[in-house]
């Protein structure tokens, strides 16, 4: 081991010397309380180490020693309802030991050592594994089950393979490779800022549905897409997250609140215990890990938490999961950048931030996708990556929302003036993009109808329309437009007030599916379709608008999953004839 002393603090940067035989991003303790540090920075024997702890109290001559391992998270049984902090210290045990208020230079194993995992073999002995196979599995909750993967680094032909009730420190397996045998445990270990590796990455073509219908129809995200929900404060972001977190179509969720508010954290971790996972009916927090590193604790964890958080989503991607991350919020995460670069006397970039901000976002970014996995069976998994912004005021022409937007694909932009409008989710239409839509056209052709990306690009294109309309409007006012001019106002509005607007607190609403979609959207353009071609049958335009039908076409969204289809047929052949009583009574009166 090695041992330095401090020779500066400033905040959470520490500067030692003495450090000549430790590496770039080492662990180290610092002081007599052992408070845990990484080194940043190496310039001959000093080390700059931005210190995970709070350091109020340490000065110069304090004990520094390096661990000689990189900051690295434990792999393995046990993580799943797990709830850690930045540095993956679990925040349950650690209430047991010191309290509510974490003690200073605490510690506790990530992973239990002394529960006992039942293990079952999936390999025999005299197999040939390698890196990446699996050798056997764990039922960790009663909707994950752990594949045991043999680690980096190891091949060879299996030489003994255990069955039955081990802890994660245990070795299941010896494995005969050419530098000898090598026992394999039930837990791995990896640093945080090393992407775990894989065979291929594929391109992502299917959407990852979210039961949001402004997402899943307009906006969509892939599979293994990136994806960033900007917006200011009070606009919606943690909602919306929250919605993804508990609906998206993943396996597995990983939900990192980097430096949110405590009581925004607490809202969650009091939430995902209750919530039912819409699959199986089991509590939602049977397939979620839970990363907690809220705006009062030390800031340099913030900038670990987003690493530990991939790192562990790769892992069970690793065993073929398709897993949905939550980053909340990437700007907290950023600022931590700013201020510990400031410490480190770094040249300062646009608005403070480090020059090296784009470069450490899109590595972040990029580990997501989706991919076929390292082993014999060739696994398909999947990282689809979520990251909140929350600019300063608002303004996404900032540095993180704009380097964030050089990265993502699907940019879901918060309006303040929708939220103001209590109009949820607030994701503005006009200025929001999906770059999968084109891709995902086909899946959607074959998986909902021949016809929704079709009335996908008719629904922007009416909603762009409304937009232009409504200038004339605030000048002229509306009664200066035509008829089929206003018609399209109350289609766009029955798009925009029975579609788009979606109640998150709604046990039925909350959550839409695919068919419900399509045929909620259809609805409303048949009025559309049916009312232009009225229309020019001689109908009349305030009689259309007030058709009783109309309220029954903004209500069905609160029809249940089981009656839809059948309450969607009723609620269309009453549209169709209520608009030829009215074409039938034009047609008279012209007579």
């Amino acid at each position: 081991m090695n041992h330095g002393r401090v020779v500066k603090v400033s905040g959470p940067l520490v500067v030692a010397e003495g450090m000549a035989d430790a590496d770039m991003f080492d662990v180290v303790r610092v002081g007599e309380q052992g408070l845990i540090g990484e080194i940043l920075e190496m310039r001959g024997d000093v080390a700059s180490i931005q210190v995970y702890e709070e350091t109020a109290g340490l000065g110069p001559g304090a004990k520094v020693i390096s661990t000689g391992v990189p900051l690295s998270v434990e792999l393995g049984p046990g993580m799943i309802e797990s709830i850690y902090d930045g540095i993956q210290r679990p925040l349950t045990e650690l209430l047991k030991i010191s309290g509510p208020n974490i003690t200073r230079g605490i510690n506790a194993h990530p992973l239990s050592r002394e529960k006992k995992w039942t293990f079952e073999p999936t390999v025999s002995v005299g197999d040939e594994v390698g890196e990446g196979d699996v050798i056997g599995t764990v039922q960790e909750t009663s909707l994950v089950t752990i594949k045991i993967m043999v680690p980096f680094g190891i091949k060879g032909r299996v030489k003994e393979i255990k069955s039955g009730d081990f802890t994660v420190e245990e070795v299941v397996c010896v494995v005969d490779t050419e530098n000898g045998p090598k026992g394999i445990t039930m837990m791995q270990k990896w640093p945080v800022r090393r992407g775990r590796p894989y065979k291929e990455k594929l391109v992502p073509e299917m959407p990852l549905l979210t039961g949001q219908r402004v997402i899943d129809t307009l906006f969509p995200i892939a599979k293994g897409g990136v994806a960033a929900v900007p917006g200011p404060f009070g606009s919606g972001k943690t909602v919306v997250q929250h919605q993804l977190a508990k609906w998206a179509d993943a396996d597995i969720v990983v939900y990192i609140g980097c430096g949110e508010r405590g009581n925004e954290m607490t809202d969650v971790l009091m939430e995902f215990p209750e919530l039912k996972d819409p699959k199986s009916g089991e509590p939602l927090m049977k397939r979620t890990v839970l990363i907690a590193n809220t705006s009062d604790m030390p800031v340099a964890a913030r900038e670990a938490s987003i690493y530990t958080g991939i790192t562990i989503a790769e892992y069970y991607r690793d065993m073929g999961y398709s897993v949905a991350l939550m980053a909340d919020s990437t700007s907290r995460w950023a600022e931590a950048l700013r201020e510990m670069s400031g410490r480190l006397e770094e040249m300062p970039g646009e608005e403070g931030y480090p020059a090296y901000l784009s470069s450490r976002l899109a590595q972040f970014y990029e580990r997501a996708g989706r991919v076929i996995t390292l082993g014999k069976d060739g696994r398909e998994g999947a990282i689809s990556a979520i990251g909140a912004v929350s600019p300063p005021g608002g303004d996404i022409s900032e540095p993180v929302s704009q380097a964030t937007l050089r990265i993502v694909k699907v940019f879901w932009n918060l309006d303040y003036a929708l939220a103001y409008a209590r109009h949820f989710p607030a994701i503005n239409w006009l200025l929001s993009y999906s770059l999968y839509v084109d891709r995902l056209s086909k899946w959607y052709e074959e998986n909902v109808s021949k016809d929704f990306p079709a009335m996908r690009s008719e629904t922007m294109k009416l909603l762009q329309e409304e937009a232009e309309l409504q200038e004339i409007v605030q000048l002229v006012g509306v009664d200066a437009l035509s008829a089929e001019d206003r018609l399209k106002l109350e289609a766009c509005k029955s798009i925009r007030e029975d579609y788009l607007h979606q109640n998150a607190f709604h046990d039925i609403d909350t959550y839409t599916s695919l068919n419900k979609q399509y045929k909620m959207l259809r609805l409303i353009l048949e009025y559309y379709r049916q009312g232009m071609a009225a229309l020019k049958e001689g109908a009349d335009f305030n009689e259309l608008a007030k058709l009783p039908v109309r309220e029954q076409i903004g209500r069905i969204k609160y029809t249940e999953e089981k009656d839809f289809d059948q309450r969607y047929e009723e609620v269309l052949n009453e549209l169709t004839d209520s608009i030829q009583k009215l074409v039938n009574k034009g047609g008279a009166q012209d007579d």
